[in-house]
């Protein structure tokens, strides 16, 4: 049985069970992953993990519990454990408050989408992996193989979603101990792509054998790879959910209140199609919202119970309010004079420790990370060692902003706690005229 028709036979089984005014919703995930990990390159340990799990939520009137249950995916032994739910979720409700901030869509919406069934060849990409390795000191972590996403409710809601991916974060690393990180990601493997990834890759470890430059604290010219974007991004996502925003303690406060403006050169959506997430979510099918637009503030996340709380419109956006797929569209800088646009200034490939210093003010700070290189003339000199950062978002893609790459880069999470994780982001580089470092 396939991942759908056991979805599909839950939900049938708790439908023909559901009594008085029972309601219910039942959300699904599944996934059939190959993680390998690699070392020196060369395959160090392999395994598969398949599993299922489903979270059931029974409701009555305002009241309502769920729980969380792992699944074998054989229907005979599954049945009976889903029915014991049902009985401890029914002798709990009983026992709870009414939720006055339940607002529960009992629409019966339909939302299905399933990706192209390409085949992702584990086995395949690792001997690719290890013969391109060859010579170099590579640390990898492979993750690779189909996702599914159901949920429905008693009300006839249905939703599915099924995406076959993978993603191979590595570093290589030089012999002083310095790296250089990288990651692909994707729906289809290309060796070709993989190929011009490690070749960059290659190209900067040679830089890590020169002497370390030593820089002063102060602002610096600054191009942002797109993972070095994607850490500062992710820290302020979840300030466009309208719940932060209406509470007053959105990062992103200043912009959608009109006090502060990013770079017309910056729009931003939730987009439904071409991210790796579903089209829907608990709160119900997911709509493509504009967030910035040429800089202005655009669009908010709103779940059902902010829309019951301030009195707003829910548009399918998860509970926690914040992007699944988040899409920055590009700009016109070719990303091959990314470095004769710098001229002189910081070429960051990846940043961490990411925290907020101000968040009132969208002030972040955390350290530079991996391969960062002093650029001069639009050539790489040295490379830089391990400095901080504390600099405002809406500094550096407000005013200093002065160009993005024209294609956004995919990027999948790396999670697998409990899960791979799923969502996506598109974000192209940023070339900056001033980025801070303080220490």
């Amino acid at each position: 049985m396939d991942a759908r028709q056991h979805f599909s036979a839950l939900l049938e089984h708790l439908q023909a069970r559901v009594v008085g005014e029972e309601g219910f919703t039942l959300a699904y995930g599944a996934e059939v992953s190959s993680f390998i990990r690699f070392n020196q390159g060369q395959v160090r340990q392999a395994g598969q993990v398949q599993q299922v799990y489903v979270t059931l939520s029974l409701y009555q009137g305002q009241r309502h519990a769920e729980s969380k249950l792992a699944l074998s995916g054989v229907l005979d032994e599954d049945l009976p454990r889903l029915q014991q739910m049902v009985q401890r979720l029914r002798g709990v409700l009983p026992t709870l408050s009414d939720d006055p901030y339940l607002r529960l869509n009992r629409e019966a919406w339909r939302s299905e989408l399933a990706g192209e069934a390409v085949r992702l060849d584990s086995a395949a990409m690792a001997q690719q992996i290890v013969a391109a390795a060859t010579g170099l000191d590579l640390v990898g972590f492979l993750a690779v193989g189909p996702q599914y996403q159901g949920f429905a409710s008693s009300w006839g809601a249905f939703g599915w979603y099924a995406a076959n991916s993978f993603n191979f974060e590595f570093s290589l690393f030089h012999g002083n101990g310095q790296a250089v990180k990288s990651a692909y990601a994707g729906e289809q493997w290309d060796a070709q792509a993989f190929a011009h990834k490690l070749e960059r890759a290659r190209q900067q470890l040679e830089f890590l054998g020169r002497p370390a430059k030593v820089l002063q604290p102060g602002a610096y010219r600054a191009y942002l790879a797109p993972a070095a974007l994607e850490e500062l991004v992710s820290l302020c996502c979840w300030g466009f959910g309208a719940q932060a925003l209406a509470s007053g303690g959105s990062p992103l406060q200043r912009l959608f209140n009109g006090k502060a403006e990013l770079s017309p050169l910056l729009t931003m959506d939730e987009r439904i199609e071409g991210g790796l997430a579903p089209a829907f979510t608990a709160e119900g099918p997911r709509r493509p919202l504009r967030l910035v637009s040429q800089g202005r503030p655009g669009e908010r996340l709103v779940s059902s119970r902010s829309a019951a709380e301030y009195g707003l419109i829910a548009n399918g956006a998860c509970s926690g309010e914040y992007p699944l797929s988040l899409h920055m569209q590009g700009g016109e800088l070719d990303e091959h004079d990314v470095l004769q646009r710098l001229g002189t200034g910081l070429y960051i490939g990846n940043l961490w420790y990411g925290n907020f210093s101000d968040l009132p003010a969208a002030r972040l700070t955390g350290m530079t990370r991996f391969a960062t290189f002093w650029v001069e003339d639009g050539q790489i000199q040295a490379p830089l060692n391990t400095m901080r950062f504390d600099d405002s978002l809406l500094d550096f893609l407000g005013p200093q902003l002065e160009a993005l790459t024209r294609e956004p880069e995919l990027l999948l999470p790396g999670g697998t706690y409990g899960a791979r994780q799923t969502g996506s982001m598109a974000l192209p580089g940023a070339l900056l005229s001033r980025f801070t470092l303080t220490l």
